[in-house]
C-alpha cells in the first residue's frame, strides 16, 4: 500500500509539471461553468421546463476533464512510456507494466473527480445549482463514461508508433469531441444536422446519460446500450 501511494504521488507530480491537465482538466471546466452560468443563469431549458438550461448543462461540463485525461493525457503518456521503453524496464522490478498503466488511470480519475467536485461547488456557490437526480445513478454513469473514454486513450497510446503520431491522433479525437459532443458547446443549441454528427461521438452518448441522471429524466435504453458498447 505504501509503494502504491508513493508511485501515485510520483506520477502525479510528473503529470502536474506539464500543467496541461491543470489547465484543461481543472481550470477549463470551472471557467466554462462560470461562462454558461453568466450567459443562461436561471433561464429554463425550454418553455415549460422544470429545470434551467444551466442545470441541463452540468452533466456535459463534468465530462471536460474526462475528455482531457482520456483522449489527450493517457495516449501521450502511454506512447511515451512505450517509445522510451519504460514499461519494459519495469518488467525486471516488482512493479509490472500493467500496474504503471493502472497508476495512470488512477491519476486521471483523480483529475476527473476533482474537476467534478469543483464544477459542482462553483455551480452551487455562484448560480444556486440544484441537482435534481440520483447521485448514485449519476456516479455510475460517470464511471461508465470514464471507462469508455479512457479505453480510447489507452488504445491510441498502445497502437501509435511514437509520441508524435499519438499526439496527432489524440488532437484529431480531442478537439472535435470537446466541441461537438456538447461538453463545451451545448448540444441543445446545435443545428439538427450538427446534432446528427455529434451523435456519432462516444462522449455525446455519455453526456446524454449524465444529463438524464442529473435531471432525473427517463433514461433512453438505446443510449445505455450505446454507452456500454463504447466502453
Amino acid at each position: 500500500m505504501k509503494a502504491f501511494r508513493t508511485m501515485i504521488k510520483t506520477e502525479l507530480k510528473l503529470s502536474l509539471r506539464g500543467m496541461d491537465m491543470l489547465i484543461f482538466a481543472i481550470c477549463m471546466p470551472v471557467v466554462i461553468t462560470i461562462i454558461l452560468g453568466i450567459m443562461y443563469g436561471n433561464k429554463p431549458a425550454f418553455d415549460g421546463a422544470k429545470y434551467t438550461f444551466f442545470e441541463q448543462s452540468f452533466g456535459a461540463i463534468s465530462t471536460i476533464a474526462i475528455c482531457a485525461g482520456g483522449v489527450m493525457g493517457l495516449p501521450l503518456v502511454v506512447s511515451e512510456y512505450r517509445h522510451r521503453k519504460i514499461l519494459k524496464r519495469f518488467k525486471v522490478t516488482p512493479v509490472s507494466p500493467a500496474m504503471i498503466l493502472a497508476f495512470q488511470i488512477v491519476i486521471y480519475t483523480i483529475y476527473s473527480i476533482t474537476s467534478l467536485i469543483l464544477v459542482y461547488i462553483a455551480s452551487k456557490l455562484f448560480f444556486d445549482f440544484s441537482f435534481r437526480g440520483s447521485l448514485i445513478r449519476f456516479f455510475l454513469a460517470y464511471i461508465l463514461v470514464m471507462i469508455s473514454i479512457f479505453s480510447i486513450g489507452l488504445m491510441v497510446g498502445g497502437v501509435a508508433k511514437n509520441t508524435k503520431i499519438a499526439s496527432v491522433v489524440a488532437s484529431i479525437l480531442y478537439f472535435p469531441m470537446l466541441i461537438f459532443s456538447g461538453a463545451t458547446l451545448p448540444y441543445e443549441v446545435m443545428p439538427q444536422a450538427l446534432q446528427k454528427v455529434a451523435d456519432l461521438l462516444p462522449l455525446t452518448q455519455g453526456i446524454k446519460l449524465l444529463k438524464s441522471a442529473s435531471l432525473n429524466l427517463t433514461m433512453d435504453s438505446n443510449i445505455v446500450i450505446k454507452g456500454v458498447l463504447c466502453s
